[in-house]
């Protein structure tokens, strides 16, 4: 048979049949093709008889059926006990016993399990488990199988929790003398060892002292390092038992041993011990005893006993705070050093290594190495407290910045992960880590992005506010650089397959309003949510873009940019031609309502979501319904009674043209509930009280917006104004205008009146505190309004003819003011008088101070005459005449910025 070569195929003629010449050569062996899983015979054997109780059945498969079945029983025995405890403890459980004796692993883990299962759920009393129970795990617990005998150890373990001193001391601690000794097996010793363990924490301190420590010493000596190594780990759960004066007579001294031991897990095993128990040594000890021994572990570790080295490296944050006090200046100095040393490890030439011997490291070292400076990573907010963070700069910056760097992965992941540590730990020197938190933020890793996303939003607002005591210069130059950071961490998540860390990131994102200014979160990353909404096709990440948006929109303080963003979520999103959009409309319809007031959805969204009722896509009707009872929610009656009836009639419309079944099945559903609501109104209520005042704060906030916004445009404004030459001329105009009036008015109250204009203040008061009606001989048949400036022109709202100031409440103000000269200023009332022959109205100023009328007004827009010329003057532009006419009377009034009326006669 001559070999087939696929890789230069050829099809040709002559070719072919060679290759059916060869294919003839091979000989297909036939096998016999199994129909079926199982034959009739085993078929029958693992039939069962229907009608037997779970009882009769569980007895049954342990004693004729298989060990599938059999497991199958043993795992189900939580269950038999909460259905018949005394039938599965007097029949089902000594069959189970007989049972493991020949059972195998699968089934012995799993009768561990069950047993424990059956202890949590206390479906018996612990008498009746410990007299039943205990026994069979007892039996099984030097198991040859090593996890088998772990499963049981750990079921043990947590029994001895629940079981009472005198059955422990029977059944548990008398065995165990035994079960100690040097001629037992090495399992049956290392088991003792952890029970011992446990056991130091149930029995007063002279019962350990006479029964168990013994035994641990014993143990501590053995002549295998497994179990002097199992037992030096127990010794800090039986130093807590014994307390702290048998503590440093008797384990001090044992650790001390053990960590000179040959064994190198031994003495790893006694370091450890060691570093969790310094809590309990009083100063001596730790200066006499322990920190010799850490300062030896120290110099070993680079030498002769590498294998402490990353245990080493993971306590030495621990181990430096809690000898602190007993550090001299430079043995403070020197594990400073020590540190630094670990941070750096591997990273360049350490210990007299050559150029050859760092290229023959194995890659189990390089592990190593990478471990030390996770480690370092992990222990650095620790050793921040140690050099204390006033010292950071100067002492751990350059550790900082080199562990940040790192080309591992892991050790930059575990910086991410400690950042916000070192930054609460910095306080008022956060900001000299900024430029590391961007590094991190551009890591190339989305690993290190996922793990400081996690404390983003605290991490920010430290750096923006945090640096308070050190000047607000440092705070301003944060955000430049932040903000790019931030918009590259975003697109490099959404460009990554991993959606979670892209959510994840949107979620934190919506914490920015409180760390910068709403222009920049408006130009840099709110159109990048509607964005994200429009194109990214995980719904998780759709959602998040859109609370975040919402969130945005909540703290824009510029109306104008919150209508355009309103604008395009209807238009892009609530109109869109893709169903998937009008889809996320809805959603982002939910945020809102959640995070703006009722009135600002009633206002802007209620009536685009009532439009998707017609939608031609059932999904967008369906997700509709089962939105429309929050959409109710945010109703106020009778504010908004005419929303109410939009509402009703588009319910109508669905009960009655709805065409597909399972939209039409919602909308019932969610019409019955409908029924139900209540609706809240304008008046609080008990039953709505929390919400309504919820709301309230809601509308305060957005109001409160508005009026910042306001603040914000005059501030501008003024700022502006200050600034022009041409207004500064205006001021000094208008200061002389003023000061001619004040003559003016000074001279008219010293002179007596012409004989003409004496009865003008008598004249009978009609109906209006402003409307005057007087007999004037000689007065002609009005006054004429001249303006002499632009400036003072006001603007008109086409709406009846009536002015419109600049706002409400500056309008307000000057009728106000006005009030207050007429009514409650003598002197002003003295100075109501029409104007002399000869003389026109002076000219209004730019804030203008007109004491109001109580009739109707109209700003007049007449021909009038001047009372001197008696000719007739051109119209007068409605823009060009900011004084208020009365209506209704022969003679109307107006006043001028010193409350001077002067008498205006309509011209026929």
């Amino acid at each position: 048979m001559h070999p087939i070569i696929f890789s230069k195929m050829d099809f040709s003629q002559s070719n072919l049949f060679g290759y059916i010449e060869d294919l003839q050569e091979l000989t297909i062996i036939e096998r016999p093709v199994r129909r079926s899983l199982k034959t009739p015979e085993e078929i029958e054997r693992l039939t069962v008889d229907e009608e037997l109780s779970d009882i009769e059945r569980a007895v049954y498969l342990l004693s004729s059926g298989q060990d599938i079945q059999g497991t199958s029983v043993v795992a189900n025995l939580p269950v038999l006990m909460r259905q018949n405890p005394a039938e599965t403890l007097r029949r089902v459980l000594p069959k189970i016993r007989e049972v493991l004796h020949v059972a195998g692993v699968e089934m012995q883990l799993t009768a561990a399990v069950s047993f424990l299962t059956v202890l949590q759920e206390e479906s018996v009393s612990i008498h009746t488990y410990s007299h039943s129970f205990l026994h069979i795990i007892l039996q099984n617990l030097e198991h040859r199988d090593a996890g088998v005998s772990n499963a049981w150890l750990e079921t043990l373990l947590a029994v001895i929790e629940a079981l009472p001193k005198e059955t422990i001391r029977h059944e548990i601690l008398n065995p165990l003398v035994s079960k100690a000794q040097l001629s037992q097996t090495l399992q049956s010793r290392l088991v003792s060892c952890k029970i011992m363990g446990k056991l130091a924490n149930k029995f007063e301190a002279h019962i350990i002292k006479r029964e168990i420590l013994p035994l641990v010493k014993s143990l501590c000596h053995d002549v295998e390092y497994e179990v002097r190594t199992c037992m030096c780990r127990q010794l800090e759960h039986i130093a807590q038992g014994i307390g702290t004066e048998l503590t440093k007579t008797v384990v001090l001294p044992e650790l001390v041993e053990l960590a000179r031991d040959e064994g190198s897990s031994v003495r790893l095993a006694a370091f450890e011990t060691l570093v969790n128990l310094l809590d309990m040594f009083d100063a001596d000890d730790r200066s006499q005893t322990v920190l010799p021994l850490v300062k030896s572990f120290c110099e070993k570790s680079f030498k002769a006993d590498e294998s402490i080295l990353v245990s080493l490296s993971f306590h030495l944050g621990k181990l430096c705070n809690g000898l602190y006090g007993i550090f001299t200046p430079e043995q403070h100095l020197r594990f400073l050093e020590f540190y630094k040393k670990l941070s750096t490890l591997g990273l360049q030439q350490e210990n007299g290594h050559n150029d050859n011997q760092l290229q023959l490291q194995t890659l189990e070292q390089e592990k190593k190495y990478i471990s030390v400076r996770k480690n370092c990573a992990y222990n650095f907010p620790a050793m921040i407290v140690f050099v204390d963070p006033k010292n950071f700069h100067l002492e751990l910056y350059s550790i900082f910045f080199c562990l940040c760097h790192d080309p591992e992965v892991p050790v930059r992941y575990t910086m991410a992960m400690s950042f916000y540590e070192v930054a609460k730990l910095l306080n008022s020197g956060v900001y000299t880590i900024h430029k590391e938190l961007v590094t991190l933020l551009q890591d190339e890793s989305l690993e290190v992005l996922d793990a400081l996303v996690g404390h983003l939003p605290e991490i920010l607002e430290l750096m923006t506010n945090g640096g308070e005591n050190s000047g607000s210069e440092s705070k301003l130059l944060s955000i430049p650089d932040l903000i790019p950071a931030l918009t590259t961490a975003e697109q490099r998540a959404a460009t990554s397959l991993k959606w979670r860390t892209h959510e994840k990131l949107l979620q934190k994102y919506a914490c920015l309003p409180h760390i910068i200014s709403s222009d920049q979160i408006y130009y840099r990353f709110l159109h990048r949510m509607l964005t994200i909404i429009l194109t990214n096709n995980v719904l998780p990440v759709q959602k998040a873009a859109a609370r975040t948006l919402c969130v945005y929109l909540r703290y824009n303080r510029k109306q104008e940019q919150r209508h355009e963003v309103i604008q395009k979520l209807i238009e892009q999103l609530g109109q869109g031609k893709s169903y998937w959009n009008r889809l996320r409309f809805l959603d982002t319809c939910e945020f809102i309502m959640e995070l703006f007031s009722k009135s600002f959805f009633c206002k802007y969204f209620f009536l685009p979501v009532l439009e998707l009722t017609h939608d031609p896509v059932a999904n967008v009707r369906m997700k509709l319904c089962y939105l429309l009872p929050k959409v109710k929610s945010t109703l106020k009656i009778p504010t908004d009674k005419h929303l109410l009836q939009q509402l009703e009639l588009c319910i109508r419309k669905l009960l009655c043209q709805e065409k597909d079944k399972d939209v039409l099945t919602i909308v019932k559903r969610t019409v019955l509930e409908l029924d139900r609501m209540e609706i809240s109104v304008d008046v609080f209520q008990k039953r709505f009280y929390e919400n309504d005042l919820l709301d309230q704060e809601k509308e305060r906030q957005e109001h409160l917006l508005l009026e910042m916004e306001q603040l914000e445009k005059e501030k501008q404004q003024n700022e502006g104004r200050s600034t022009n030459v041409n207004d500064k001329i205006f001021e000094k105009k208008r200061k002389e205008e003023k000061k001619s009036k004040l003559v003016r008015s000074q001279s008219f109250s010293t002179q007596a009146l012409h004989p003409k204009y004496s009865n003008v203040d008598k004249c009978p008061n009609k109906s209006s505190a402003t409307g005057y009606t007087s007999s004037v001989s000689g007065m002609g048949k009005g006054c004429m309004l001249s303006f002499s400036d632009d400036s003072f022109r006001t603007h008109s709202t086409g709406n009846s003819g009536n002015a419109a100031f600049p706002s409400s409440s500056s309008s307000r103000n000057l009728f106000n003011s006005a009030d207050q000269k007429s009514n409650g200023n003598k002197e002003t009332q003295s100075r109501k008088m029409s104007m002399p022959p000869g003389k026109s109205p002076p000219t209004l100023s730019a804030a203008l101070t007109l004491n109001t009328c109580k009739g109707k007004f109209q700003h007049g827009l007449a021909e009038y005459t001047a009372p001197s010329a008696g000719q007739r003057m051109e119209h007068i532009p409605l823009e060009n005449t900011p004084w208020l006419i009365t209506e209704g009377l022969r003679y109307h009034c107006a006043f001028d910025t010193n409350g001077l009326r002067w008498f205006l006669d309509r011209s026929s």
